[in-house]
């Protein structure tokens, strides 16, 4: 997200540019797609599984942030109202929501998926995730995954007087148990304080100056920060990483595998087919922009899908 300075420095910050903030830490994603495609290469999830095996053909999609008011709604942020169209929309369109928890069962264990699976996700775990998806969810009876920020989650658990703010706080570790017992949200890591979009380095990736070893440290110790902390303040043991940015180095790849990810999420624009015992590093995502309706905005994605289906069902 942004450097970490010490609390009045920080609402200072805050107080001069919240907008600016949003465009700072976003504008990283986008500028990170195309490398990301290129690492999304060597760890995108394979087909090895034996051909009698029917493949699931996977879409997921990737929001940021629900907010009402219209001037700060852009690429990286929706009108809730977007949202439960989105949702309806998916519904009548036959498909079903999943967690990652879902997935890691049918590629481990071969439990079946629904006919039309997909992935809503939502990064960096903002608090107005809580405040407008959430009740959505429940309303539909519908699932999503969020990957927070662990630095964040724990500033606003230490700091009540600054959480519940829709336009810039984070969600707390309560909220996550709360979001997490009702069975809809699933919480994933996406790291604790790798979220920068200055400073040298994008967020996960490796530095061109960096030795392997020197980056390969800094990136065990920060996301094993982020797991305990997961782990001792909201009860939970995230699986997949969500790659900051889409921003991705392959020496991250020994790395994620020791400390027991399962799966990575990218930002790379595309269906994800994959198969009992396939590997889910590299799931690519469809970033979802405010301004299109949801019929437009799905049925590209949709039209994708099927094709998918047809050249699978071919071979």
């Amino acid at each position: 997200m942004w450097c970490v300075y010490c609390f009045h420095k920080w609402r200072d910050r805050i107080a001069v540019g919240l907008v600016a903030f949003f465009c700072v830490a976003f504008v990283g994603e986008a500028a990170f797609h195309a490398a990301d495609s290129i690492a999304a290469s060597a760890t995108a999830p394979t087909t090895s599984a034996a051909p009698t095996v029917d493949a699931a053909v996977v879409p997921i999609v990737m929001y940021h942030g629900l907010l009402p008011e219209k001037a700060r709604q852009g690429t990286y942020v929706i009108a809730p109202s977007l949202f439960e169209s989105d949702l309806q929309y998916i519904q009548r369109a036959g498909y079903t929501p999943i967690l990652m928890r879902d997935l890691l069962a049918y590629v481990e264990q071969g439990k079946p998926l629904p006919e039309k699976p997909i992935i809503l996700t939502f990064d960096d775990g903002y608090y107005n995730n809580y405040a407008y998806a959430y009740p959505l969810l429940q309303k539909y009876g519908m699932k999503a995954v969020i990957s927070a920020i662990a630095r964040w989650s724990q500033f606003y658990s230490d700091t009540p007087a600054e959480a519940n703010r829709p336009l810039y706080s984070h969600i707390t570790w309560d909220q996550m148990r709360e979001m997490t017992d009702s069975g809809l949200v699933e919480m994933q890591n996406h790291s604790y304080d790798l979220h920068h979009a200055d400073g040298g380095r994008k967020g996960a990736s490796r530095l061109r100056t960096e030795s392997v070893a020197a980056y390969q440290t800094l990136l065990e110790e920060d996301l094993t920060t982020a797991q305990r902390l997961f782990a001792d303040k909201a009860g939970i043991t995230p699986t997949t990483f969500a790659y900051p940015f889409g921003a991705m180095s392959p020496e991250a790849v020994p790395v994620l595998q020791k400390l027991g990810f399962r799966a990575t999420l990218t930002s790379e624009s595309r269906v994800n087919v994959v198969r009992p015992q396939d590997s889910l590093y590299g799931l690519g995502r469809y970033l979802r922009p405010n301004g299109v309706d949801s019929r437009t905005y799905f049925d590209k994605i949709f039209r994708a899908c099927d094709a998918t289906r047809a050249q699978q069902n071919k071979e």
